[in-house]
């Protein structure tokens, strides 16, 4: 399907890598040039490589989006990139229940979640408005409906993010610009496969047992039990994106999509 991005413009924050770099190199799949965010140049350079590989055009800006004034250098030049799709995926996760969060790591969770979100939409949006058309995307997570008592400061976080963008869709009622949220499952990323093999290598050594790499079926049923049957891949997120993105989801607004092979259940 022609999902008629070709000649629109992103910007995907906190896409060096993971689930970011993912939904970069699936815009530029459909012809969407795309401005690669992270805070690594040689990671970021990488993703834009292939980004360009695709035969789109391909920029890096870099920046700690949590320090002062950078969300909106990103958010600017991203203006002048001609950027009218939003993806807001940046966003750090830790595990803290309510016995061992801190003050600290309520703001941690805040500042690194829910203020870059903010401050890049802020700044981009009048250029938006002004083109009348657009599209800011945020990634959410299924913690936003389930709670994970051992990232209790991230489900937070995510939760406010998901309230924004519903917040955000009515603001821009009438013009043009759409505001949607992507909340993944549990997405098999680099990252989050080493804590499986790290866990898993720790449970066989409690039981005595030779280690081995984690079984997908064990992983599902241990962590993320869902009728699907199975976990999710970056290109599960990837592809609810690149439709929220597309001039097809125009009466698509104000939603929380829940992309998590069904793990949270109905509402």
């Amino acid at each position: 399907m022609d999902l008629r991005l070709a000649g629109h413009a992103a910007l995907v924050t906190g896409s060096s890598a993971g689930i970011g770099a993912t939904i970069a190199e699936t815009l530029a799949d459909e012809g969407c040039d795309v401005l690669v965010h992270g805070r690594n140049a040689g990671a970021a350079a990488a993703v834009a490589e292939q980004v360009a590989a695709r035969g789109v055009r391909a920029e890096v800006v870099l920046g700690d989006l949590t320090e002062p004034g950078i969300a909106e250098q990103v958010a600017l030049t991203a203006r002048d990139f001609g950027a009218h799709i939003l993806v807001n995926n940046a966003g750090p996760f830790a595990e803290h229940d309510w016995e061992s969060s801190r003050p600290s790591d309520w703001r941690a969770a805040f500042e690194g979640n829910v203020l870059p979100t903010v401050r890049v939409s802020q700044t981009l949006l009048p250029s938006l408005r002004a083109h009348g058309w657009g599209r800011v995307i945020t990634i959410g997570s299924r913690a936003v409906r389930t709670p994970l008592p051992h990232m209790v400061t991230y489900s937070a976080a995510k939760a406010a993010v998901v309230n924004m963008t519903t917040s955000l869709a009515r603001h821009l009622a009438g013009t043009g610009v759409t505001a949607n949220c992507v909340s993944p499952g549990v997405i098999v990323t680099p990252s989050m496969y080493r804590m499986f093999e790290e866990r898993s290598a720790e449970d066989d050594g409690r039981r005595g047992e030779p280690e081995g790499g984690p079984d997908e079926a064990d992983l599902v049923a241990e962590y993320a039990p869902n009728p699907s049957g199975r976990l999710g891949r970056p290109s599960d997120i990837a592809a609810a994106v690149a439709y929220l993105a597309s001039p097809l989801a125009d009466y698509v607004n104000g939603i929380e999509l829940r992309v998590d092979g069904g793990i949270t259940g109905t509402p």
